[in-house]
């Protein structure tokens, strides 16, 4: 994900090049990993480490953050009727695309192909917006020097590859990214050698971020990015082997900081007849994602998962059905991944300029 700065004037949020204003960068940079830290104490605590995500942590982190930021794509693009038609064949093409092909390949490959290719397509997915965050930030400080711009890579890189690499070195784990066995295991030496490029790779960037606060040209949500980044993954994957750990560092850090972009975009991009209080604005936005996320989730429950009725009710039996089901439930994830890596570019954002108070 790369999106031109959201220039603005240094008096309106003072020195800091933040992206949105100081209070919502730190909410939702910092913030979302503060609850993810809290919330992987509280399981410790009252000891659901090492058992799956219990349902009173999976509504909120999976539904309402990890599948509901996949419906905001609609509020970035499908809501925003100037952008519909701006390239309205590649938006309705996407999904039209994603539809067939997840059909193809579950028809002829099966289901293990099918979610091993999902399973890949997510974590590069989820790998490209930390490096996106980064890259945001390194334009709003007007960063363009070659040597911070390889140590700010490599850091965000290795913070994110580092820990998926350890997982695929030792297999298996007790979480998977959507099934077991989507993971193809690699040999240890790969995860041993990558070790120290890791940690050498995080000294770098402090050492980089100590000397822009000394000679005054800090950038501390790029540094809230990278840290929050390392510590959530490599806690996330590494330090703990549980089910719980995982979704709790790995959703929140992801989905927060993209609802806000997105509501932000939708905000300043919206026509004159919607709401104009904040609250209207927020209730809307919130509801309709919610509501898309709970009724996916609710098929994906009773057609094919069947193991949240408390939630969803009472299984449907269409096991025939499945080649055709399973693709369409993922045509949402599959076009939000796909758009995701367009739709944020530099040059179809020029009105950034609009910062959020």
């Amino acid at each position: 994900m790369t999106i031109q700065p959201m220039t603005t004037t240094e008096a309106s949020h003072n020195r800091f090049p933040w992206l949105f204003s100081p209070a919502i960068d730190l909410s939702v940079f910092l913030g979302s990993a503060v609850v993810s830290l809290v919330l992987l104490w509280f399981g410790s605590y009252i000891g659901v480490i090492d058992s799956d995500t219990p349902e009173w942590a999976w509504v909120p982190a999976i539904l309402l953050v990890d599948v509901a930021h996949v419906y905001s794509t609609a509020f970035r693009v499908y809501f925003v009727p100037n952008e519909l038609k701006r390239d309205w064949p590649l938006y309705l093409g996407v999904p039209i695309m994603a539809f067939v092909i997840g059909i193809v390949i579950h028809r002829l490959w099966g289901p293990t192909v099918f979610w091993r290719i999902l399973a890949y397509l997510a974590v590069f997915h989820f790998v490209r917006q930390q490096y996106g965050w980064v890259a945001l930030y390194r334009a709003k400080a007007k960063e363009h020097d070659r040597l911070s711009k390889w140590i700010d890579t490599l850091a965000i890189y290795l913070a994110t590859v580092y820990p998926l690499v350890y997982w695929h070195t030792h297999l298996p784990r007790n979480f998977a990214w959507f099934l077991p066995d989507n993971f193809v295991s690699l040999p240890v030496f790969i995860h041993q050698i990558l070790r120290p490029i890791y940690w050498l790779s995080l000294i770098a960037y402090a050492g980089s971020s100590i000397w822009r606060w000394t000679v005054g040209r800090p950038n501390p949500g790029k540094d809230l990015v990278v840290l929050t980044t390392a510590i959530c993954w490599y806690v996330g994957i590494v330090v703990f082997n549980s089910d719980y750990a995982f979704t709790v560092t790995n959703v929140i850090i992801h989905g927060v900081p993209y609802l806000a972009l997105v509501y932000w975009y939708w905000q300043t991009h919206q026509q004159s007849s919607m709401p104009t209080t904040r609250f209207q604005q927020l209730f809307i936005f919130l509801a309709t994602i919610w509501l898309f996320a709970y009724v996916e989730e609710l098929v994906w429950d009773r057609s094919v998962w069947q193991d949240r009725s408390w939630l969803f009710g009472t299984p449907w039996e269409i096991e025939s059905w499945q080649n055709f089901v399973v693709p369409l439930l993922a045509v949402p994830q599959i076009t939000h991944y796909v758009l995701d890596g367009y739709i944020w570019k530099r040059r179809r954002n020029p009105k950034f300029s609009t910062p959020i108070d």
